[in-house]
């Protein structure tokens, strides 16, 4: 049944908006202990083409359609060349948005690095990927997905090619900085000056202690930009009830930011086809 709850609400998802390229479409695959549910978008032609495994954030793919947010994104990507999976961690375990659920039944350490890790493995067996050219891409919740992901002590699969390279973007880094984290593959990551959901000195300080044991790891800091910065024309808005903020009030703004978002748009891609 939750299977089903989740295809519905994909379907609905995929029949607002227009298309990219030769996407949308609906899959499914298996993950580590459930069938997880999807959504593709491949660029026209028969490829075989670079992919990117795209992470959702706390609220999930989108409540009746997929957020502008991925939209824009699949499509800009799908326009260089790249396919495109947003794996659907929440809906698939039958869960709405987790934005102010704590603690979480789906971990970003755990949960979603597995899924992650079965959406590179699926993508793996598609004639139209590269195998050796998948990277990942993650927002907020996605983005710590990201970051967890990346650790050398994380790799679950063995006997296949890694991912290439990853972005995380204003993800919470926290949690990851007395982990002495560090990453196995090159990874960007782009965050707002302003965010007080999940604040930049974090992965300022992560970063930093990186250094001399990690991957390349680059960190680009929008000064006034807030979460969700790259969201097309959305207000600035503060939240509240969230699980987590900055300062534990459970409030944190979010909305466009217009320089931020164009300089994303122009860096993601780029990075991701080196």
């Amino acid at each position: 049944m939750r299977l089903a709850a989740t295809m519905a609400l994909i379907s609905a998802v995929l029949a607002g908006g227009t298309a990219a390229a030769a996407g949308p479409e609906t899959v499914t695959f298996p993950g580590r202990d459930l069938t997880l549910s999807g959504v593709v978008f491949r660029p026209d032609g028969a490829g075989p083409f670079p992919a990117v495994v795209a992470l959702h954030g706390c609220a999930g793919l989108g409540k009746e359609r997929l957020d502008p947010r991925y939209r824009d994104w699949a499509e800009t990507l799908t326009g260089k060349g790249f396919v495109v999976l947003f794996p659907d961690s929440f809906g698939s375990r039958g869960l709405g948005s987790q934005c102010r659920v704590r603690p979480r039944t789906v971990s970003a350490e755990r949960d979603r690095v597995a899924d992650a890790d079965a959406a590179r493995r699926f993508l793996q067996t598609q004639p139209s990927v590269l195998p050796d050219r998948i990277s990942l891409l993650g927002w907020s919740n996605g983005g710590s997905t990201v970051l967890w992901t990346v650790r050398p002590q994380a790799r679950i699969e063995r006997g296949s090619p890694d991912f290439r390279s990853a972005v995380a973007m204003y993800p919470g880094c926290a949690r990851l900085v007395p982990r002495a984290w560090s990453s196995r593959v090159p990874i960007l990551i782009l965050i707002g000056g302003a965010d007080d959901w999940t604040p930049a000195s974090a992965c300022e300080q992560m970063v930093a202690g990186a250094r001399g044991r990690s991957a390349r790891a680059t960190l680009e800091i929008y000064p006034g930009a807030y979460h969700d910065f790259d969201a097309p024309d959305r207000p600035i808005r503060v939240h509240s009830g969230l699980a987590f903020s900055a300062d534990g009030s459970g409030r944190a703004h979010t909305g466009t930011n217009p320089a931020a978002r164009a300089d994303a748009f122009q860096k993601v891609p780029a990075f991701l086809a080196r």
